[in-house]
């Protein structure tokens, strides 16, 4: 594969009829023709600007159409996608946008105000854009989105490599956030050889343009991320989406989550393929379907894909009931590495929930590198070789620990317990450290924790997670007060929002005398969860 995204748009974009959406943003819709002229200038107009290749671009927005347009034109361009968690406070915007080295960041005027505060400390960004939507700019020092889309819109005149990279952040074992690298070869490669068990897959650009004009006989794929892009998930549907020629449409309500909306705009734009995270999602649409039998048609769904956390059997029979015409399919698999397992579900069969087919590409062993016999019972960690990530942005020791070889082969190896069967199918048991994984998101409990020790009330603190039906794991404090002193739980939970991204924020916060700690400080996380289970009734 001696090519990348941009070149395969450069290839495709001429052949979409010209009345073939590529962005659809409720009633707002782009087509083909005027998206292929759009992010060309984009392109073009930042690599006048000195933007060379390589240079990072922070993507600071809810799901909307600019993402869309914003990827296209740094895989034209030969820049970097930094993704940008939205609920992150400043703190946490300017560890995310130094630590990446971001020259280009593009964002929503709605975070003007986190903008302005962040601009002075970031010198080394050497563009802000603001997406202005030809209204009046609220930070002066911006440069308006628009503007970068006018001019030169045919196509770029540049040879691209496959070495270019895409960074995608994600959590790291303290809380701060890790950049994984991603070569763009090695990551469609990844996406490819997981597709491969729906059948054969393109591995030329001449087979990829071969497939988008099937698609246009037949159809082109409209694929709406009901998930962030900001997150892999909805960022990897829309890249298949839009590199087969198709449509991502983003929800006209973006800062929370409408199922009625989501299945309206499915019907009303014919959707093919929708990406969610889970039960977080998948609940609230079953019971919208349950309340309202028949209202929506949604006989163009062909695929609901979710990845990131667990989509109970339960549920996703509930959901067939009523499009059971649809694939269900559950992606195992994580943003240092792609395509460990799936687990597919129609009306007519179905599979257990965590119950994964493995890829040829995977392995399981033990702590100390041994593999793991399948059948035998024994837990082990997911391990995914071929390819995979360069390793973690500036974190060489982080990288080291989570990208290992293993007798002359390199392996990702994310921290994924489960066990394997003989059959080769994965028990997926959970993320082996003590990570909290609520609605798709996240939240490493030391920085929480942190958070609330800096309250002065609260002498000592763990955070751990408990089953919840909403959000698949509820984040919940355990906090020991200073003596003689009184704090409430909303007042805590007040302070963690004033200093944390909201998903952060506790659900409940418990007061415990004593924390249990082991002589030389370490926390009892197992003795904490039982704990918390029991105060608040669920063991």
């Amino acid at each position: 594969m001696e090519w990348q995204h941009g070149d395969l748009i450069d290839a495709i974009a001429p052949l979409i009829p010209a009345d073939a959406p590529a962005t659809i943003h409720g009633d707002k819709i782009i087509y083909w023709p005027e998206f292929n002229r759009r992010t060309n200038a984009m392109a073009r107009n930042l690599i006048e600007m000195g933007i060379g290749p390589g240079a990072k671009v922070g993507f600071y927005m809810r799901n909307m159409p600019n993402y869309t347009e914003t990827l296209a034109a740094c895989f034209r361009a030969r820049l970097v996608h930094v993704n940008v968690n939205y609920r992150y406070q400043t703190d946490e915007l300017h560890y995310i946008f130094d630590n990446s080295d971001s020259e280009v960041v593009v964002y929503d005027p709605e975070f003007a105000d986190k903008i302005a505060e962040l601009q002075p400390r970031l010198p080394s960004v050497k563009a802000w854009v603001e997406i202005n939507n030809h209204a009046p700019l609220a930070n002066d020092f911006a440069i308006a989105y628009e503007s970068l889309t006018e001019g030169d819109g045919s196509n770029l005149d540049i040879k691209r490599s496959p070495d270019d990279m895409l960074f995608i952040y994600t959590g790291g074992t303290t809380g701060m956030p890790k950049g994984v690298m991603w070569r763009v070869q090695d990551l469609r490669q990844a996406q490819l050889d997981a597709a491969s068990v729906m059948g054969p897959q393109p591995m030329t650009l001449e087979e990829h343009i071969e497939r988008v004009k099937e698609f246009i006989e037949i159809g082109l794929p409209r694929a709406i991320p009901a998930c962030p892009l900001m997150h892999g998930t909805g960022l990897f549907s829309a890249m298949g989406a839009i590199i087969g020629g198709g449509a991502i449409a983003t929800l006209p309500t973006m800062n929370h989550f409408d199922p009625a909306e989501l299945l309206q705009q499915a019907e009303q734009h014919k959707i093919t393929a929708m990406a969610i995270v889970g039960d977080a999602f998948a609940k609230p649409m079953l019971q919208t379907l349950e309340e309202n039998p028949g209202k929506y048609d949604l006989s163009s769904l062909e695929t609901i894909t979710s990845s990131g956390t667990m989509w109970s059997r339960e549920v996703k029979q509930g959901i067939l009931k009523h499009i059971p015409e649809v694939t269900l399919s559950d992606s195992f698999g994580a943003s240092e590495a792609v395509g460990f397992g799936y687990s597919l579900t129609t009306a007519e069969g179905e599979t257990q929930t965590a119950k994964f087919q493995v890829t040829e590409f995977c392995k399981v062993f033990s702590e100390d590198d041994r593999e793991i016999e399948p059948g035998s019972g024994e837990k082990g960690f997911i391990a995914r070789a071929g390819c995979i990530p360069v390793g973690y942005y500036k974190d060489e020791k982080k990288t080291a620990e989570t990208f290992k070889t293993i007798d002359g082969v390199r392996y990702s190896i994310p921290g994924d317990w489960c066990t394997v069967e003989k059959d080769g199918t994965l028990t997926l048991l959970g993320r082996g450290s003590v990570c909290i994984n609520t609605a798709g998101e996240k939240v490493f409990p030391e920085e929480v924790e942190e958070t609330l020790k800096e309250h002065p009330a609260v002498q000592d603190a763990l955070v751990v997670g408990v089953p919840d039906d909403k959000w698949g794991n509820a984040v919940t404090g355990v906090v020991q007060l200073n003596a003689g002193v009184n704090a409430g739980e909303d007042e805590l939970r007040a302070h963690v929002r004033d200093n944390l991204a909201g998903y952060k924020v506790p659900k409940r916060i418990l007061m415990r005398d004593d924390l249990k700690r082991a002589p030389n400080g370490k926390a009892d996380y197992k003795g904490t969860t039982q704990f918390a289970l029991e105060s608040l009734g669920l063991a």
